[in-house]
């Protein structure tokens, strides 16, 4: 029965799920919006900075007047993400595509700015000829990710089907590249002044906003819920069972909503809005997976990595313990995935997909009640080592949650991987037995 099973999983099912992880889109969309990664640590740095943990420190700097030199900084790297997103996908998708990326992710960027507003309300003033920030930053995410690998796409079928202005090879590659990026733009940029005409004029709106309210919104609700975060460390832990990198399918799906969800955070942070669910900040952020649902890496392996290193009886669970322990601290667990085994273990499979679930739900709640911090758009290293990367990202609280983290893995995984020592331990005895025989 159990190897029909994993047949049925291996045969049917992992293989469409790689089919779609490796499609061109997806490829461009997790390799391009990893350019946002830089803006938002040094972003992070300097809102941890305006919003020290520590009175005596704000006080000092508003004083001071370091406030508004800080505040720049936030609003120059997560008020930008949409702008690097956009330009990032769109390099990637011709990147790979084999393609000068350059100009096609500046096409997209051209792009995305005639299908954002160019005006804002303030008061009883529309300010006119500016970019709002609201559209540069999270809540144009999805549009920004649509544009993106549609001008990538686009662009590189011009250039591979020589769509372009030629010029002899004498020309500087340079100058050659940018001409040949004429016709494409020309066709791109015109099909997006089109469009926002056509979306002007008929629903007197932009394809961003349309976009935001209609796809981002109901997204943005979808994953921030139990069932989303339900979702998320089931696709993760299921498949990294079977041996697919379960972070790479579930990032594709949810990294640009759980960016959104961040970046729409630290906004209400920035305006003066108290960070509640109630003023609609979101709980299921990229730091909740990080640091709380991720801790000591997928599947909150910090359980078995201390009973392996503490408590094993076997010499080969013992010394993958004490090889994985380290590691685990700084949220590196494949030792632990691969050596134990958790792939393919029928032992572990449940306490692997049980306990990020479970801590999940459990974090989501109290959070949601108020009893735990929510998350501004501050991160910090996914290598930050638990406790620590708590206590910067939500004070003593979010630490004191994440001790309980580890107790909960101690205490799901325990009976589970006793089993396995236990069977390793029988096994070496009986080795060990045949071998006095044997001299």
């Amino acid at each position: 029965m159990k190897n029909k099973f994993v047949s049925f999983i291996n045969n049917s099912i992992v293989p469409p799920v790689l089919k779609f992880v490796n499609l061109k889109a997806i490829v461009a969309l997790k390799d391009g919006i990893i350019f946002t990664l830089p803006l938002l640590m040094i972003g992070s740095l300097f809102t941890l900075i305006q919003n020290f943990p520590w009175a005596p420190v704000t006080e000092f700097l508003t004083k001071a007047g370091w406030m508004d030199p800080l505040s720049q900084v936030g609003a120059a790297t997560f008020s930008l993400v949409s702008i690097i997103a956009v330009t990032g996908v769109a390099y990637q998708y011709a990147k790979n595509e084999g393609v000068e990326p350059f100009a096609s992710a500046v096409i997209a960027l051209s792009t995305f700015l005639i299908l954002t507003p160019t005006s804002v309300v303030s008061g009883k003033t529309t300010v006119t000829g500016v970019f709002p920030q609201t559209w540069t930053g999270g809540q144009g995410m999805i549009a920004a990710i649509v544009v993106g690998l549609l001008v990538g796409w686009i662009y590189s079928l011009f250039i591979e089907h020589k769509i372009t202005i030629k010029l002899p090879p004498q020309v500087p590659s340079g100058v050659a590249n940018s001409f040949a990026a004429l016709i494409p733009a020309f066709f791109i940029l015109s099909g997006a002044f089109l469009l926002y005409s056509l979306i002007h004029f008929v629903w007197n709106t932009t394809l961003i906003e349309g976009i935001y309210k209609l796809i981002q919104t109901p997204l943005q609700g979808l994953t921030d819920s139990v069932w989303g975060i339900i979702a998320y460390c089931t696709i993760a832990t299921f498949f990294w069972w079977f041996g697919v990198h379960g972070g790479t399918i579930v990032t594709s799906i949810f990294y640009p909503i759980l960016l959104a969800n961040l970046t729409a955070n630290q906004k209400l942070v920035d305006s003066g809005t108290a960070l509640t669910v109630a003023n609609g900040a979101h709980i299921f952020t990229d730091q909740f997976t990080a640091i709380l649902v991720n801790m000591t890496g997928t599947g909150a392996t910090i359980g078995l990595a201390i009973y392996m290193a503490f408590f094993a009886k076997s010499a080969q669970t013992k010394e993958l313990g004490k090889l994985a322990f380290v590691p685990s601290l700084f949220n590196i667990n494949e030792p632990i995935i691969y050596g134990t085994p958790i792939v393919m273990n029928p032992f572990l499979f449940i306490p692997f997909v049980a306990t990020p679930t479970i801590i999940g739900l459990s974090m989501y709640f109290l959070m949601r009640t108020g009893i735990l911090p929510l998350f501004s758009g501050v991160t910090v290293p996914w290598t930050t080592p638990a406790i620590i990367s708590g206590f910067i990202l939500g004070g003593w609280r979010l630490a004191l949650a994440q001790v309980v983290i580890i107790i909960l893995s101690c205490l799901i995984y325990f009976p589970f991987i006793r089993k396995v020592d236990m069977i390793n331990y029988e096994k070496e005895l009986e080795s060990l037995g045949e071998k006095s025989l044997n001299a």
